[in-house]
C-alpha cells in the first residue's frame, strides 16, 4: 500500500458550540469554512474547514461529545505557509492560549511551531514550513 497524503481528518464536537468551531478554525485560524448550508440544511451531518486544496477537517456536532484525553489524542500538526512568529503575534493578539513552543520534528523535517487548543481540548500544532536550507 502506497499512501500519498491525508484527505482529512474528523473531530467531533459539542452540538451546541458550533459556532465556537467557526470562529476559532475560520476566525482565528483562517481556514475557509465550506458545506456548512448542507448542514443546516440537514443534508449531511458534517461540515469542514479548507485546509488546503487537497485537505480538510470535517467537523460534526453530535450531543454525545467527549473532550478528548492526552490518553487517547494527542494533536494534529498542520504546516502553516507563514512565519510561526507572525501567526503567534495574530493568535495573542485574538487571545488565543499559546500552551507551548518547540522545534519538533515531523513528516516534512524540522521547524518551528506553537501548540494551541481548539475550543474542545484538541491540541493543534501549527507548524512553519521546514527551511529549503535546512
Amino acid at each position: 500500500m502506497d499512501a500519498r497524503r491525508i484527505d482529512h481528518v474528523h473531530l467531533r464536537i459539542p452540538e451546541n458550540e458550533i459556532e465556537h468551531a467557526i470562529e476559532f478554525y475560520q476566525g482565528h485560524l483562517g481556514f475557509p469554512l465550506e458545506g456548512f448550508e448542507d448542514y443546516e440544511e440537514g443534508d449531511t451531518p458534517i461540515f469542514h474547514f479548507r485546509l488546503a486544496p487537497d485537505t480538510i477537517i470535517h467537523v460534526r456536532p453530535t450531543e454525545e461529545f467527549v473532550h478528548p484525553e492526552r490518553e487517547n489524542f494527542d494533536h494534529l500538526a498542520i504546516i502553516l505557509d507563514e512565519d510561526i512568529e507572525d501567526v503567534k503575534q495574530e493568535l495573542e493578539d485574538a487571545g488565543v492560549i499559546i500552551e507551548r513552543e518547540g522545534t519538533p520534528d515531523g513528516a516534512t523535517g524540522e521547524a518551528p511551531a506553537i501548540y494551541v487548543r481548539d475550543p474542545f481540548g484538541y491540541l493543534i500544532e501549527l507548524k512553519e514550513p521546514v527551511s529549503e536550507t535546512a
